[in-house]
């Protein structure tokens, strides 16, 4: 009893600390996000150039896939979260005294570099949290990445009722930021010593021969499931992020619904996926990581299928909460399944994914200015739809429960 008492002490303990690195990611991001106008203002910045400003960020996330690989093979999740944290709230500082445009958009795109680095550490924290605990709690994690985004939104606003400028509002998002970071280093997880399944062959446990050199770490050639997951990830976050950048201006456009109820489009998606994510985790539990992300796409694709041919407010908005609903879960099994494969894996999943946010949405403007925002949807049902395709590919791992408490 006493050692079941102290491994769910244990365990607890590691959630909270890496749910705060999701929340660090999530608010450090909002935070400058929710100054982008203040931002533009301020440098002189043009629309194009405020757009490019935005692409260096996931420019840099997407490119970072290497130095990712190669950092978290010779730091471990634990040293690259901190460093890369670290690095977050350097930048973030920095950007609230640019003197320029060339130097805004360099700050950007590092800190599109840590965001990539801090993203693939959290997420293989999250995943021994899992495997060492044999409790499901990525879902969760990912709900407190939500949880940030909030809490920046409400500081930015709260901040501006005091003052405008950007350097105040920064400088208390620094303090909080290195807050969360102080409660979550002591108890992040030391990853166990572990052969990835894409190297491990019948000799993967012999020991070199004795005075023979250690090779160091490269990069392996990610096999064909990896590619699969990358697949699932990409389409994905590209059914995420164009449902928050397209929802609005189709129940505008499309659906005719009002300037105060157009808005309800992205609040539905966002509510239904927050909600999904608290609860994902018991249903990965109960069904298993590869039926939740098969249904769950399924039911996205299918539900905002039918809802674009119902057409009017009220079958959108049950479409687009089917899409909230059935897509919660698949970043965090495909995150889960890419962390057991090793590093490089995860490294190039995560890359994958950050792909697909960044050109999900321009694809779904090219289809949407070609054939019209009807077609543009159902671009995103088909991606939804080749997630669950893709998640019939993937083997996904079982995690055995833990003894009842």
């Amino acid at each position: 009893m006493t050692n079941t008492v102290r491994v769910h002490d244990a365990s607890r303990r590691a959630k909270w600390a890496i749910a705060a690195l999701f929340c660090f990611l999530g608010f450090q991001y909002a935070t400058w996000a929710a100054r982008l106008p203040t931002l533009k203002s301020g440098l002189g910045l043009s629309e194009t150039e405020l757009g490019l400003l935005l692409m260096a960020c996931g420019a840099g996330a997407a490119a970072s896939f290497p130095l990712v690989a190669l950092l978290m093979r010779r730091l471990g999740s634990r040293r690259l979260a901190l460093a890369s944290a670290l690095l977050l709230t350097a930048l973030l500082a920095l950007l609230s005294v640019a003197p320029n445009y060339p130097v805004a958009l360099l700050i950007i795109c590092c800190d599109g570099v840590g965001v990539g680095a801090l993203n693939v550490a959290m997420n293989a924290q999250g995943a021994e949290l899992e495997t060492r605990f044999r409790r499901t709690a990525m879902s969760q994690l990912h709900a407190t990445f939500s949880a940030g985004l909030l809490g920046a939104a409400l500081l930015a606003s709260g901040v501006n009722l005091v003052t405008s400028a950007v350097t105040a509002h920064f400088a208390v998002a620094v303090v909080l930021l290195m807050l969360l970071l102080g409660y979550a280093r002591p108890g992040l997880l030391t990853e166990a010593a572990r052969q990835p399944a894409e190297t491990a062959g019948p000799d993967a446990g012999a020991q070199p021969p004795e005075g023979a050199k250690k090779r160091r770490p490269a990069l392996t050639v990610p096999s064909r499931m990896t590619l699969w997951m990358g697949c699932a990830m990409a389409f994905g976050t590209v059914t995420e992020g164009a449902m928050n950048d397209w929802s609005a201006l189709y129940m505008k456009d499309v659906a005719k619904a009002s300037e105060t109820v157009a808005p309800m489009g992205i609040a539905v998606v966002s509510m239904m996926m927050l909600v999904a994510r608290v609860l994902a985790d018991r249903w990965r539990t109960r069904w298993g990581d590869g039926r939740v992300v098969r249904v769950g796409s399924a039911v996205a694709g299918v539900g905002l299928a039918l809802a674009l041919l119902a057409g009017g407010v009220v079958p959108t908005l049950a479409g687009f909460a089917c899409v909230g609903l059935g897509a919660a879960a698949v970043t965090p099994c495909v995150y889960v399944a890419a962390a057991a494969k090793g590093s490089d894996a995860l490294a190039l999943v995560a890359a994958m994914g950050t792909t697909g946010l960044l050109v999900g949405p321009a694809l779904i403007g090219f289809i949407a200015g070609a054939a019209g925002l009807v077609p543009g949807m159902a671009a995103v049902a088909v991606s939804a739809l080749i997630v669950c395709l893709s998640a019939t590919r993937i083997r996904w791992a079982s995690l055995v429960p833990a003894v009842a408490e």
